[in-house]
């Protein structure tokens, strides 16, 4: 249900696209480079159109073009357009009969609110609030106390400081007698929240007489296509502002009987280092009860 990049798997239908999303919401939660090229593609657009409406009031209306063919004429009436579109205005060319100053009033007017907009929708986009988390690639059925324990590590990916961590995880899988019936079961974690978070977490679910993980072996979990969903709440000090994460893992990423390998050290000043690049690291442990 859900990617590890925190997107829903879900196909929604039954509704048009932007009534389901709304064109600000689409602008502002698209890829970059997908933002990008359409800011691009709507630019060209633009001005081509403008450079249209400037050919068809005739050239012969803008001052100063020096072109002879019509290709020519056209590049220059579409950087005339560009350069008015943004009020730029070099002065070389410029507009002498009605329409040609008609169509340019139009379009300085056009790009006044739309250089506003574009300014909007970037200030928007970066000044997001969002929590970039830094999660294990599998999650690990690992040896805890007298049990065993379900386990994955976090941590942040960026410099900002994230205090008051929460982790929320469910547990879903398809019903045994049903499986057209999908279960969603709370799993009670060994520490649901910590108040700083400057180096890794590793979330445990002990899996007890009360987890409902209780009588799943390695198969079940395949065989009900479970799925561990995250939820990860925090106030970035930086924005004051809180924030959200969340991620799954599948019963394929699921790694039975095995533990995590220590990541920390200390450098020649006293100071404790973490090493991302091995957050995923860890070695077999058989464990006899999922064998």
């Amino acid at each position: 249900m859900l990617n590890q990049d925190g997107s829903f798997n879900v196909d929604r239908r039954g509704l048009k696209y932007f009534e389901e999303k709304g064109i600000y919401h689409w602008l502002i939660s698209m890829r970059w480079t997908r933002f990008v090229l359409l800011l691009f593609s709507g630019y060209v657009v633009i001005n081509f159109i403008f450079a249209c409406l400037y050919m068809i009031a005739g050239t012969n209306n803008l001052d100063g073009m020096k072109a002879v063919t019509f290709g020519g004429r056209f590049m220059e009436a579409f950087f005339f357009s560009s350069q008015t579109l943004t009020t730029v205005g070099y002065g070389r060319l410029n507009p002498a009969g009605m329409w040609s100053n008609i169509i340019a009033a139009l379009e300085s007017l056009a790009g006044l609110m739309t250089l506003a907009l574009a300014t909007g929708i970037l200030y928007g986009r970066f000044s997001r609030p969002s929590a970039k988390i830094l999660f294990s690639h599998n999650a690990l059925i690992s040896p805890y106390k007298d049990i065993t324990a379900l386990m994955f590590r976090i941590a942040n990916q960026r410099s900002n400081q994230l205090i008051e961590l929460e982790a929320s995880i469910s547990f879903s899988f398809l019903n045994k007698h049903d499986r057209s019936h999908r279960e969603f079961r709370n799993l009670t974690l060994e520490r649901s929240k910590i108040n700083f978070f400057p180096t890794t977490w590793t979330i445990v679910h002990p899996i007890d007489d009360e987890s409902p993980m209780r009588h799943f072996k390695a198969n079940d979990f395949l065989d009900s296509e479970a799925e561990i969903i995250i939820l990860l709440k925090a106030f970035d000090d930086t924005f004051s502002q809180t924030v959200y994460n969340r991620s799954s893992y599948r019963a394929e990423e699921i790694i039975f009987g095995a533990k995590f390998n220590i990541i920390f050290g200390q450098n020649d000043k006293g100071v404790v280092t973490v090493d991302l690049h091995r957050i995923n690291e860890h070695e077999i442990i058989p464990l006899p009860e999922y064998s």
